[in-house]
């Protein structure tokens, strides 16, 4: 995905085939590439203040699967493996891509040499191994990855070899995700919670002060690869001498920013202000669509959702139409897809679509009547700094009400609700969103293990187990839907739509490349 101008189209969801996907991605990189040899190189040099929703509740990679986290982290901290402009898994700490036994479970796994932590210390194998071990005891996605290996160990200084209990199709694009990641951070530092914070990216951590910013410089034994800078994938330079990741928890103060040139970056802009940004001259608006998808969890450990009658009934009573429509306003930044995936992708599947956002409050009432609810309200947990989970959750309330259920709505600041969702006894049902990536398995975190939410049951064990078990694209493309039958039937989460998000940055902020995690190397500032 690229947006070097005003939009950008994320590949695999939006056009007719994956293959004219690639081809349109494909020519608008050529050109990309094409004008910027015709211009000097972006400066090195500056600092850049990033407006983001609030303040990361942790700065350990693995602890969290928020989208705030993982976009700071990504700059100090680098996986094996990591995804290109196209959504293919690319070699990033790995010195290539793995060398796998004829029978698909055993994965050795060479390490590019000469690579240095920020505390000087050469990287090797014992780091990638404990690193590894680490993301799989503390991480949802890593837990799910835990049950499928037999053995992780060290080959040599330079080597790693992964053996699996049997054939799992999504290995390397876990190992490549950037989000509550598998960070590679020296042996002698891991700790839970982590006390210090050393990775081997471009950029490294100086300070961090709370409600203020969180400050990174510079690292000046970065060791970058040498192939072009591909979406995340390629050569990373840090040509600024400094990023402050500041907490700028309300939306329209973020917009403010970026039109007074208080930030040369503000993140998740309402929509409505595109006009204003779009017509500034010191600002451009960076829309992609779509972006990803806002979904609700559902409680399934603790309170009134437990009972799976219930869950069906809230997932009946919500209208998604209104709830889009209320948390994005203009239908052109936001659809009401029922499927995962769109029409013409390879995971496409209409399974289960049937309990979709119909706002059906009599079928709702009849699955609450059945349930026998005893009136305990429904605490949902929301937030307005993400600003469309909060009219999103307003329309909710009504819809539940209207179905008969209590309701207690309870807005937090984001880190708040990030800390509150990891304790059952705290909510019923809280609001997110995720990026639409190419593996499906990627997200949302709830199909992993141990995620808020906490759903485990023997059909989702099943249904995960053949889509992992194969690595036929066709034919996961139909073990998909079974997937998605699942989630629609047991409800531990509900896709509430599509929507496009809006971004600001700097007119002088050069060679910045938009991905779902934005990140700020091969990026400079103009004088």
């Amino acid at each position: 995905m690229l947006r070097t101008g005003i939009r950008s189209t994320r590949p695999f969801f939006t056009h007719p085939t994956l293959r004219s996907c690639l081809a349109v991605l494909a020519a608008a990189a050529a050109m990309a590439l094409a004008t910027g040899s015709a211009l000097a190189a972006p400066p090195r040099g500056g600092a850049a203040n990033l407006a983001m929703i609030g303040e990361p509740q942790t700065l350990d990679p693995m602890a969290s699967t928020a989208d705030l986290v993982g976009i700071i982290t990504q700059h100090i901290y680098e996986l094996l493996y990591t995804f290109d402009a196209n959504w293919n898994v690319t070699p990033m700490l790995a010195e290539s891509m793995p060398a796998i036994s004829k029978d698909g479970l055993v994965y050795t796994i060479p390490l590019r040499k000469g690579v240095k932590f920020h505390n000087g210390k050469e990287m090797t194998s014992d780091d990638v191994v404990a690193s590894l071990k680490r993301w799989m005891d503390t991480a949802p996605r890593g837990k799910a990855v835990a049950k499928e290996i037999k053995s992780l160990e060290a080959k040599g200084p330079n080597s790693i070899v992964i053996t699996l209990n049997r054939p799992y199709a999504p290995l390397l694009a876990h190992l490549a995700l950037p989000n509550g990641f598998a960070a590679i951070m020296p042996k002698e530092t891991i700790a839970t919670p982590l006390t210090e914070y050393i990775g081997t990216g471009p950029y490294k951590f100086k300070e961090r002060k709370p409600d203020q910013y969180v400050q990174l410089v510079r690292y000046d034994g970065y060791s970058a690869r040498k192939e072009p800078a591909s979406g995340y994938a390629g050569k990373r330079e840090a040509l600024l001498d400094e990023l402050r990741f500041i907490p700028v928890p309300n939306a329209n103060t973020r917009v403010e920013g970026s039109l007074s040139g208080q930030y040369q970056f503000a993140d998740l802009l309402p929509v409505e202000s595109f006009s204003r940004i779009e017509n500034a001259p010191n600002v451009k608006p960076v829309l992609t669509s779509p972006f990803g998808f806002p979904y609700l969890v559902l409680n399934t450990k603790q309170g009134p959702l437990v009972n799976l009658q219930l869950r069906q009934a809230v997932e009946a009573a919500l209208n998604n139409a209104d709830m889009m429509g209320a948390g994005f306003g203009d239908p052109k930044f936001y659809t009401t897809d029922s499927s995962h995936y769109a029409k013409n992708t390879p995971f496409y599947s209409e399974a289960g679509t049937e309990h979709y956002g119909k706002g059906d409050a009599k079928k709702a009432a009849t699955l609450v009547t059945a349930a026998k609810y005893d009136g305990t309200p429904v605490k949902i947990l929301t937030s307005q700094q993400y600003d469309f989970h909060y009219r999103m959750a307003l329309v909710m309330a009504e819809n539940l009400k209207a179905a008969g259920f209590k309701v207690d709505t309870q807005v937090v600041d984001w880190s708040t609700l990030i800390q509150r969702r990891n304790d059952p006894a705290l909510w019923d049902i809280y609001i997110t969103h995720s990026a639409v990536l190419p593996e499906p398995t990627l997200t949302p975190p709830q199909l992993g293990e141990g995620a808020p939410g906490w759903w485990s049951s023997p059909a989702k064990e099943a249904a995960l187990a053949a889509l992992n078990a194969e690595s036929d694209p066709k034919k996961r493309g139909a073990l998909w839907g079974n997937v998605q039958s699942v989630v629609f039937t047991e409800v531990p989460y509900i896709k509430v739509g599509n929507f496009n998000s809006l971004t600001a940055r700097s007119a002088k902020l050069d060679g910045y490349v938009a991905m779902p995690w934005p990140f700020f190397w091969n990026t400079g500032l103009q004088k």
